[in-house]
């Protein structure tokens, strides 16, 4: 596919560019994708659901439509008793994302995630690439204009992904997901990891996932520093410290139970934090911006806004002037005022 707005490398080399990510959480909020199993079946079960969202990010300010096969594949299909569908639904995703794509000028995205079942051994090394490269063969066929591989917290499983996404000429975003421990699952940083993935010829690296602005950001500053390519920075919308860097080790001290995945509402960033966490990234060179798992429309117009874009939905923008008794935005300012500097 193409676009009148150039390839994604055309489009990094001007600037930033932004990719809305988080359809799994956002369409089980919805009530139509089931927490636990996550399997993206809401693209057969109802299509219209995932084509209006993918509107609603473009709207709000995504440069990219992502095809949503994110845990589309064999493994997480074989455990709900659902493997027969894996190409149908793959397909059908890759066709509702470049319906809106075409008709929005944006670009569009085949989409590969981590398999749960990558280990470092021959048999599992062997299993996890035929996964990919059937996923790969489907994007492919559906033109995509470059591809992701997201949420790996294994390196090398990172690496495979890029070896299959690599062969098609097209290209890649890699992007690893870092734990409590801020290292892969073998033991790499995030900065060696992402030097391993760009010397075996990934166009942007970077990270996604598990972590929130906060707990992220200096992990792509360790990662800037190291690398020439472009860097990806999508984090979770939620509040994660020192304490706990990750949105699966928060803890509610007005929840018996661990919040993670469907009563982390308390943690939810707002928009303003968002749009600091963009501002933030931006300043360390970081060009490839997103929002992860619980990513609502305001996120992304919010990151969209802070690294100088004016999206559709800016008409809509808040503007406390117009309010009957607050009058300013002050308020509004103040807010991201002192969200920044914690960044």
């Amino acid at each position: 596919m193409s676009t009148e707005r150039g390839g994604l490398l055309e489009r990094l080399a001007d600037g930033p560019i932004v990719c809305a990510e988080g359809y799994l959480f956002e369409c089980e909020r919805r009530g139509y994708l089931q927490a636990g199993a996550f399997v993206p079946e809401v693209v057969l079960e109802h299509p219209d659901v995932v084509s209006q969202l993918h509107r609603e990010f473009v709207h709000a300010g995504s440069d990219v439509v992502q095809a949503f096969t994110y845990y589309a594949h064999r493994e997480k299909l074989r455990v709900i008793g659902k493997e027969h569908l894996v190409e149908q639904l793959n397909r059908r995703a890759l066709e509702l994302a470049r319906e809106v794509a075409s008709e929005t000028g944006t670009l569009l995205a085949g989409d590969l995630s981590n398999t749960n079942v990558f280990t470092p051994d021959a048999g599992s090394r062997a299993t996890v690439r035929a996964m990919f490269e059937e996923q790969v063969g489907w994007a492919v066929d559906a033109n995509v204009d470059y591809l992701v591989g997201e949420t790996f917290s294994w390196g090398e499983e990172a690496l495979i992904a890029l070896d299959v996404m690599k062969e098609t000429g097209l290209a890649t975003v890699i992007t690893l997901a870092i734990h409590q421990e801020p290292v892969t699952r073998e033991g790499w940083t995030p900065a060696e990891a992402c030097g391993r993935l760009e010397a075996a010829g990934a166009d942007v690296v970077g990270l996604n996932c598990i972590r929130g602005p906060r707990t992220m950001l200096p992990l792509l500053r360790a990662i800037r520093e190291q690398v020439d390519c472009h860097v990806a920075g999508v984090p979770v919308p939620f509040r994660t410290d020192e304490g706990q860097p990750t949105f699966q080790s928060l803890r509610d001290p007005q929840f018996d139970g661990r919040p993670f995945p469907t009563a982390l509402d308390p943690f939810t960033c707002n928009r303003y934090e968002t749009a600091a966490f963009g501002t933030a990234a931006l300043e360390l060179g970081v060009r490839y911006l997103g929002v992860c798992c619980g990513a609502g429309p305001h996120h992304i117009r919010s990151l969209a806004e802070a690294v100088g874009h004016e999206p559709p939905a800016s008409r809509y923008s808040p503007d406390m002037t117009k309010h009957a008794f607050l009058g300013t935005d002050d308020a509004i300012r103040d807010e991201y005022r002192a969200y920044a500097p914690k960044l």
